[in-house]
């Protein structure tokens, strides 16, 4: 199956202790690089992260990032009074009141507002980073997915320009008889036009180079060669972008030979638009994962 490798996917869940949404976006790259935006606390989870996101994805450049809104009532139910402290804090301003001759009773807020007299209390960890890693992977297999409807369009594309190439070559070995016999022809005239004799040597040296410029059958046979492998290619489940992207450099190969061993209009024209449409298969292969 063909997927791309640009794609987006989210996943979001409300639990007990608060919302976790994952955001995972992914562009075109020439190996798997993975980049992540987590809060202090799933700082931990840093390899899981990217085993997770491994599992799914074998190329392109992706960006992940979590965002973490704790319930309010676990909010509030970490915080504790810690009574040691506050007692400590009260046997000193009944001294201060016994100095001061001072009667006046402590301000209760100002007491809460010292630092460590109410205290917030982490929550366990194992349940969010369990929770991080699950939401995670739903986005992950989102993404995938995202990437192989995507790459089911571009597959459509590229089998309509292996078309498109298979009608040109078909086109050029129906001319090459034609081409072929209308070279002779020139040559002959040109031949008897002559005033002296042509040396046998020069003659078979243009014979030659005439009969190496016109043939292209090898060329064709490739180009044919290489159209029924790429649709072999497509065919596959593994990741194929690297294997399509050596079968375009073979592609362009050919195309260029056929062109400069053009001899005729429409030859040149149909290696024009062979040209082309390897070029929007390339376009479109450089983004399959």
């Amino acid at each position: 199956m063909i997927r791309s490798m640009t794609g987006f996917a989210n996943a979001e869940r409300q639990y007990d202790f608060g919302r976790l949404t994952w955001e995972v976006r992914s562009v075109n790259h020439r190996y798997l690089e993975i980049g992540f935006r987590v809060p202090e606390e799933f700082r931990v989870l840093e390899p899981d992260i990217r085993s997770t996101l491994g599992q799914y994805l074998s190329r392109g450049k992706i960006d992940a990032s979590l965002r973490f809104t704790p319930a309010a009532e676990a909010a509030s139910s970490n915080l504790f009074l810690n009574r040691d402290l506050l007692k400590r804090l009260l046997a000193l301003h009944g001294e201060i009141q016994e100095v001061s001759g001072n009667a006046q009773d402590p301000d209760l807020q100002s007491l809460m507002r010292w630092q460590g007299v109410i205290e917030e209390q982490a929550p366990d960890p194992e349940p969010l980073h369990a929770a991080a890693l699950e939401l995670l992977a739903e986005a992950a297999a989102g993404l995938q997915s995202s990437r192989g409807r995507e790459g089911a369009q571009m597959e459509v594309a590229i089998r309509e320009r292996l078309d498109s190439i298979e009608h040109h070559v078909k086109q050029v070995r129906g001319w090459l008889p034609e081409i072929r016999e209308a070279l002779k022809e020139k040559m002959q005239s040109r031949i008897a036009d002559m005033q002296q004799p042509l040396d046998p040597g020069r003659l078979e040296q243009e014979v030659a180079f005439l009969a190496q410029k016109i043939d292209v059958d090898e060329e064709l046979d490739r180009l044919a060669a290489h159209g029924q492998e790429t649709r072999l290619v497509l065919e596959r489940d593994d990741p194929v972008g690297r294997r399509l992207d050596f079968l375009m450099q073979e592609f362009n190969r050919e195309s260029n030979t056929l062109s400069s061993k053009s001899v005729d209009n429409r030859t040149t024209q149909a290696a024009v638009e062979l040209k082309v449409a390897i070029e929007q298969m390339r376009e479109q292969v450089q983004n399959i994962e």
